[in-house]
């Protein structure tokens, strides 16, 4: 069951999906909200990764000799999750017209702004 969330956390809860697209750059206030918002999902994917990677300490840890084929799944998600943990900023993607992946589909669905 999941926890419900504050009051105080759905006021300090995001609500800018962190891309530019649709961004009016003349508009400090909108403009800083959406670099916010790119560092902070950013700064949570590499907290992802950090927290898969200790429980994959673990698992390597209680599973010994055994950990090639107990650990597989951890592994597996662990190397998917490496190629966006690190802390890359904002100004590249905010001066350039970068590629859009399927993760922007879930992003924009997290967020409000998919297609209904």
């Amino acid at each position: 069951m999941p926890i419900p969330e504050s009051e105080a956390f759905k006021a300090a809860k995001p609500t800018v999906p962190p891309t530019f697209d649709g961004v009016d750059y003349d508009d400090t206030k909108a403009l800083k909200s959406a670099q916010d918002s790119v560092i902070r999902e950013q700064w949570v994917q590499s907290m992802m990764a950090r927290v898969l990677r200790e429980e994959l300490g673990k698992c390597y840890y209680r599973e010994g000799v055994n950990h090639l084929e107990k650990c597989g799944t951890l592994r597996e998600k662990y190397m998917e999750l490496l190629k966006y943990s690190k802390v890359r900023g904002y100004r590249f993607e905010q001066e350039n017209i970068v590629p859009r992946e399927d993760s922007t589909l879930a992003l924009q669905e997290r967020f409000g702004g998919g297609k209904k």
